[in-house]
């Protein structure tokens, strides 16, 4: 399967790659042709801090942000983000503010909570939600919902790839989106062509990766 990789470089920085793996795969919420490997922009030191600079600039002289919530184990670049918005030059709205990182927890249920002794960074706080991956959009419904409930309003989103553009009104800022890979599809399981023709899923995904079947 990794010998079909491509290393896709982003166009606002250089510095800045992913690879993508053609074929069958399965998510959580839908079947998609591509799996997107996020792993070395999300957890090593160099990229991960030219691609939160690059994420910062969308910000510049115009967002107050107060917290930085993380999804998809995003939080290394969620860090350096954070460090971005509050130095000077990059943000100044920003700039002294000591931004929060943060990530939400799933009980036993399966529902996003923030903890007691972390919802003060959450209640009345101007909020960028960050994630490796939007698709379908449904991740980032439940994360609005969670951090509404919470008190939090989120200012914007950022993403390593997005499908789609805005999602309730706020707008999306990806480092990849389908430009990059403009044939990239995502579909509910019931209307996947290479189920239809009875073709095997290569691999589940995540946000953590993916595991091969």
């Amino acid at each position: 399967m990794e010998s079909r990789s491509m290393k896709i470089t982003s166009h606002k920085n250089k510095k800045i790659a992913i690879r993508v793996i053609p074929g069958h795969f399965a998510t959580n919420h839908s079947h998609i042709n591509y799996c997107i490997d996020f792993t070395v922009v999300k957890h090593t030191n160099t990229m991960a801090r030219e691609a939160a600079r690059e994420m910062a600039a969308e910000y510049a002289n115009s967002t107050l942000v107060d917290t930085v919530v993380c999804m998809d184990g995003c939080e290394i670049l969620g860090a350096y983000l954070a460090r971005d918005l509050e130095r000077s030059g990059i943000n100044a709205v920003s700039q002294g503010n000591d931004i929060c990182v943060v990530t939400p927890e799933f009980n036993s249920n399966g529902q996003m909570i923030f903890r007691d002794n972390m919802q003060g960074m959450v209640w009345n706080k101007n909020i960028v939600l960050l994630l490796a991956s939007v698709t379908t959009g449904k991740t980032i419904n439940r994360s609005l919902e969670c951090i509404k409930y919470y008190g939090g309003k989120v200012v914007g989103i950022s993403a390593v790839f997005s499908a789609i553009e805005e999602q309730q009104g706020v707008k999306i800022h990806p480092l990849f989106t389908l430009d990059d890979i403009p044939d990239y599809r995502t579909y509910a399981f019931q209307d996947c062509p290479d189920c239809k023709e009875k073709k095997k899923i290569d691999a589940i995904v995540n946000s953590f990766g993916y595991s091969k079947i």
